[in-house]
């Protein structure tokens, strides 16, 4: 019997305000998108130009309250073949929100407070 890792899901307040965010600043793309036929769930699937695997945005209609993450000790990690150019562009974001120099990692968070971290490509 073997698994593989397909997707991890965040659940969002503003799908199109999330994926502008994982565009630009992880270069994600949405590869699937889902709506239910009540309109009460919105699906979105994105994926790097691998396409592995993928996280899903799902929004919810009757959501009205942000997401409780608890102390966000769960995260998801991205490596990137230019540290220094990807740690420019959050910071010009604005999204750097822990930085660890010493372990050469930093962490990132999308518009809902999930928080990505950034490590070198090894």
């Amino acid at each position: 019997m073997k698994f593989k890792l397909a997707h991890t899901n965040f659940n969002v307040m503003d799908l199109e305000r999330s994926i502008a965010f994982y565009e630009q600043a992880l270069g994600l793309k949405v590869v699937r998108r889902k709506k239910a036929d009540d309109g009460h769930f919105e699906l979105a699937f994105l994926s790097d130009e691998e396409g592995r695997y993928q996280l899903e945005l799902t929004w919810l209609r009757d959501r009205t309250e942000p997401y409780d993450l608890g102390d966000n000790e769960t995260h998801v990690c991205f490596h990137t073949d230019d540290y220094d150019a990807a740690h420019a562009l959050h910071a010009e974001m604005g999204c750097i929100c822990f930085e660890n120099e010493a372990m050469g990692l930093y962490f990132i968070h999308d518009p809902d407070d999930y928080w990505l971290e950034i490590v070198p490509q090894r």
